[in-house]
């Protein structure tokens, strides 16, 4: 069987996460419209097997968007993403604009220069593009003669999402799988839980404060037909707790119905779903903090 491990890099927003679910057939990474959703590298577990008993397995790693850090937290999750180059046999650079629009996808371009590991280029979000953009953007990416494919894709509706992966495919080795044939993920479910509930928080406010938001399980017990899960909200002002919370409690309510519905989903079982607002003033610039909410050691 040919394994290997696979980063998918790119600015913040571009279709990342969509495109690990996508490649998955399943949801174990949380998606939104909001830059920097992805804190975290996420890995989860492609494995097919063909006719004659051999296949493939591919480990992809979806990574934080790589951005300019403005605090401690952006610069774990900066630090994050491009430690992922040193450590795959194949990168996917996913882009959805010009090279020529702004600095962010350049600086990315001069990074894959330095580093011999195979790259694919993928243009996303072709749904929503003109040909003819389409065509100079291949041609802008083409031209840096860094890429071993290009093509165009959309994570979310699925387009060339097949033979995406199977350009991938054919830069994979013989050798051991890593994982067993039915895992899609080595994430715990906390952390699946704790990233869903992070989601709707994303999804349900605005502005600077989702961003501003940590989640902590400190419970999570099975019984016979349902999970009992405690989570805390961490935020950095007080003024961000009761926008969390909302007048009578509604946004809240709010987030923890849309997140338990999920987490039923994911977990196959009914979820008794319990939440806190803690105030925690700036936890992004803390290294205590971010070591404590899991953000260290570049992982």
């Amino acid at each position: 069987m040919k394994t290997g491990f696979v980063g998918i890099i790119g600015r913040p927003n571009v279709g990342k996460s969509t495109l690990l679910n996508t490649v998955l057939g399943e949801k174990i990474a949380i998606t939104t419209d909001k830059p920097q959703t992805t804190r975290n590298t996420i890995r989860g577990i492609y494995t097919h097997r063909d006719d004659e008993g051999g296949g493939v397995q591919m480990v992809f790693i979806d990574t934080p968007g790589i951005h300019r850090p403005r605090t401690k937290l952006g610069k774990y999750m900066t630090d994050s993403a491009t430690a992922t180059l040193k450590e795959v046999d194949v990168i996917i650079f996913i882009v959805d604009g010009k090279l020529s629009d702004g600095p962010g996808d350049r600086y990315i371009t001069e990074l894959l220069d330095s580093i011999t590991t195979p790259k694919i280029l993928a243009i996303n979000k072709i749904d929503k593009m003109p040909p003819d953009d389409f065509a100079e953007i291949y041609s802008q990416y083409d031209e840096l003669g860094i890429f071993e494919e290009i093509t165009g894709i959309s994570a979310k509706e699925g387009t060339n999402v097949e033979e995406l992966v199977a350009k991938t495919a054919e830069f994979m080795e013989e050798g051991p799988m890593y994982f067993p044939e039915d895992m899609i993920t080595e994430h715990p479910e906390r952390f699946i839980v704790s990233e869903i509930i992070r989601e709707k928080i994303l999804m349900y406010l605005r502005d600077e404060v989702p961003h501003g938001v940590a989640v902590e399980i400190e419970s999570f017990v099975e019984e016979d037909n349902v999970t009992k899960i405690g989570a805390v909200i961490y935020c950095e002002k007080k003024t961000h707790k009761g926008i969390i919370i909302g007048k009578g409690g509604r946004k809240l309510k709010g987030i923890g119905k849309s997140a338990r519905e999920e987490m039923e989903k994911l977990l196959g079982t009914k979820v008794f779903l319990e939440m806190w607002v803690k105030v925690r003033e700036n936890w992004r610039d803390s290294e205590a903090a971010l070591s404590s909410f899991g953000y260290k050691d570049g992982r």
